[in-house]
C-alpha cells in the first residue's frame, strides 16, 4: 500500500507559477513511476505528465509541454509538478498517482495502470 498526499494547490493569477508536491509513504517510492492528472469542473479526469522510476523519462500532456515539469527526488520520497505561465483552463483539482513497475525507465499517462492515487490538491487559475 503506498498512501499519497498531494500539496502546493491554491489560488493564483494567470502568468504565476505554483509547484505541487505529492509525499508519498508506505512502500519503496523508487519502484514507482508517477504521475500527475487534473479534474476540472464537469470534465473527465485527464493526464497531465509523468515520470518514470529513476526520473530519467518524462512526458507531458501537449498544452502544459514547455510550461510543466514533472521532477522527482526519491531520497525524500516526493514528486513535484512545478507550473509555470499558468493559465485559467489549468484550473482543476491536481492528482498525483503512482504505478508499480519494474521497468525503470517507464512512465505512463493510462488513468488504468496507476495503482494508488492521491486526494488531490485544488489550483484555481483566475483571469
Amino acid at each position: 500500500q503506498v498512501q499519497l498526499v498531494e500539496s502546493g494547490g491554491g489560488l493564483v493569477q494567470a502568468g504565476g507559477s505554483l509547484r505541487l508536491s505529492c509525499a508519498a509513504s508506505g512502500r519503496t517510492f523508487s519502484n514507482y513511476a508517477m504521475g500527475w492528472f487534473r479534474q476540472a469542473p464537469g470534465k473527465e479526469r485527464e493526464f497531465v505528465a509523468a515520470i518514470s522510476r529513476s526520473g530519467s523519462s518524462t512526458y507531458y500532456l501537449d498544452s502544459v509541454k514547455g510550461r510543466f515539469t514533472i521532477s522527482r527526488d526519491n531520497a525524500k520520497n516526493t514528486v513535484y509538478l512545478q507550473m509555470n505561465s499558468l493559465k485559467p483552463e489549468d484550473t482543476a483539482v491536481y492528482y498525483c498517482a503512482a504505478d508499480r513497475t519494474v521497468y525503470s525507465g517507464r512512465y505512463s499517462y493510462m488513468e488504468n495502470e496507476y495503482d494508488y492515487w492521491g486526494q488531490g490538491t485544488q489550483v484555481t487559475v483566475s483571469s
